[in-house]
């Protein structure tokens, strides 16, 4: 527990350097507040980072984090990033399980093939023009409701009124009934279902609607459900927000480990060379997990709905792309947008069948994005001129009880030998024979699972969302009486905000958590 603190020593500490902290750094520096951040690593920006993970190699990956969608333009705007992100020509690219010649390529800048390749998959003319309207009925929900996320809390009545009538579809029914009523095969409702699974453990027809939740923020991201490759890397991101966070006058200390907080705002830190200082802020900003949180401030042990991450990630530097069984489609068209491997909604749901049986799915539901063909420069001259290209590989369901407690190797061995399967079902080489070399003969592949995501960024149970995800309004008879619960930042401490990836809408690499913690930290501050 915290010892006696001295008097306020800053407006505001942010517990956690994520880039949720770094954006509410900036907010509240800007605005003349005294900011410290504190963070356990020798660096900043959290899992929105870019990495060298192969010696030697001149290559530097999105380790973890790896596209932007719900980054608000108010954020880039309000902060001045310097932020580029690079729209995908090819949305998808689906080889057919059960005969990888063929696949469907979504091509957004050419309706009649995109119609012809669902054509030649599905056997169905019409199947194309469905899966269109269904997203032709998506758009006017993200465009609508995706503005409200940098707003204090809309009420679900206001919410329902803005979403129309997908309202009943996406909040009111289970995923899959939803994509089984919009689409006639199985392999057009599974590329839909995968935005509603990603490091989210559920079946189509969960009913705690948790696919739902996932699904609805991932096609409402910034307003039109795009996700796009950040220029530079996702350390560019993090970047730019440092370099905000410290105009502002904020500090940002690095190799400060918290160790306890108290809910008057004094936080113990252990430093390096084994000294501990005590802080204490007017307000306490949480960039870590709520389950984190809990056992900072003296907790009994994780919660029921304790979270648990659903994902493995393998990150890869190939030599070229592999051939693909598809002849009729080109490598750099397939790899261009995300490529979806074994995953059909019964390929999914099997999947999760399995995992909640305790094995690794056979085969690994996975998908695939190249960040190189985007976006070159994240590859060194040499590199770019060998047709080198890197592949990050994202296997779903995946939770973390398969790995958790066993050996660390040995279970990262079998989830990547796992991947690579799933991967080769549908080239026409195996994936090992492109893997480009690091100097020391090591090829460059490397997974990172659950349990690593834990270790290294301390992120519980391997958890991205740091919990479950909330739908992004309140309900109509919630109570909204403080600046916290207006702006979905709340805990049991008046003075200790969420600003992470556990506040309400928060999640993936958007900032939204840390801005509305800092609009909440701010009214707090100025009463």
């Amino acid at each position: 527990m915290v010892r006696d603190a001295p008097a306020h020593t800053h407006d505001v500490v942010i517990v956690g350097g994520g880039h949720n902290g770094l954006v509410a750094a900036a907010y509240l520096a800007r605005a003349g507040h005294s900011v410290v951040v504190l963070e356990r690593l020798d660096h900043v920006g959290g899992a929105a980072v870019s990495e060298r993970p192969w010696p030697g190699v001149d290559a530097r990956l999105s380790r973890y984090s790896y596209l932007v969608s719900l980054l608000p333009q108010r954020i880039i705007d309000d902060l001045g990033l310097e932020i580029a992100l690079k729209r995908r020509r090819y949305s998808s690219y689906t080889p057919d399980p059960t005969d990888p010649s063929r696949g469907i390529l979504i091509d957004t800048a050419d309706a009649a093939a995109t119609a012809a390749s669902f054509a030649r998959v599905t056997g169905d003319t019409s199947e194309a023009e469905r899966f269109a309207a269904f997203y032709e009925r998506l758009a006017p929900v993200a465009e609508r409701l995706f503005p409200t996320v940098t707003d204090p809390l809309p009420r679900a009545a206001t919410a329902r009124q803005l979403m129309g009538d997908m309202w009943t579809d996406l909040v009111e029914r289970p995923l899959g009934e939803v994509l089984r009523s919009s689409f006639e095969t199985d392999i057009a409702r599974g590329i839909a279902l995968t935005d509603g699974l990603i490091g989210t453990f559920a079946n189509a027809d969960d009913e705690s609607l948790r696919q739902n939740r996932c699904f609805l923020y991932h096609v409402i991201g910034g307003g039109t459900g795009d996700w796009d490759v950040p220029v530079g890397g996702m350390g560019q991101v993090s970047g730019e927000l440092e370099r905000a966070a410290r105009a502002a006058g904020a500090e940002l200390r690095t190799r400060a480990d918290v160790t306890s907080i108290a809910p008057d705002g004094a936080v113990e830190v252990a430093c390096d060379g084994g000294r501990t200082e005590l802080l204490r802020g007017r307000v306490v900003l949480s960039g870590v997990g709520p389950a984190v949180l809990d056992r900072l401030l003296g907790g009994s042990g994780p919660a029921a709905d304790a979270p648990e991450g659903a994902q493995v990630k393998v990150n890869m530097l190939l030599r070229r792309l592999p051939r693909l069984r598809d002849m009729s489609v080109d490598p750099e068209a397939a790899f261009a947008g995300t490529f979806h491997i074994n995953e059909t909604m019964t390929q999914l749901d099997d999947a999760h069948r399995t995992a909640a049986g305790g094995s690794i799915p056979n085969p690994l539901p996975a998908e695939i994005y190249c960040h190189s063909l985007t976006d070159p420069s994240i590859l060194g001259p040499e590199l770019q001129a060998s047709g080198a290209q890197t592949l990050t590989l994202f296997g779903l369901q995946v939770p973390h009880r398969l790995v958790a407690g066993q050996d660390r190797d040995a279970a990262r061995s079998a989830l990547l030998a796992a991947a690579q399967a799933s991967l080769d079902s549908v080239l026409a080489e195996p994936i090992a024979d492109v893997v480009f070399e690091a100097p020391d003969g090591m090829p460059c592949i490397e997974a990172r699972t659950t349990a690593d995501l834990e270790d290294s960024l301390g992120m519980t149970a391997g958890d991205i969302f740091h919990g479950p995800l909330s739908w992004p309004w309140a309900s109509d008879d919630e109570p909204l009486d403080t600046p916290a619960q207006r702006w979905g930042v709340a805990t049991a401490h008046d003075r200790i905000l969420l600003c992470g990836s556990g506040a309400r809408r928060g999640g993936a690499v958007s900032g939204i958590g840390g801005h509305n913690a800092a609009m909440a930290a701010g009214e707090l501050l100025r009463g």
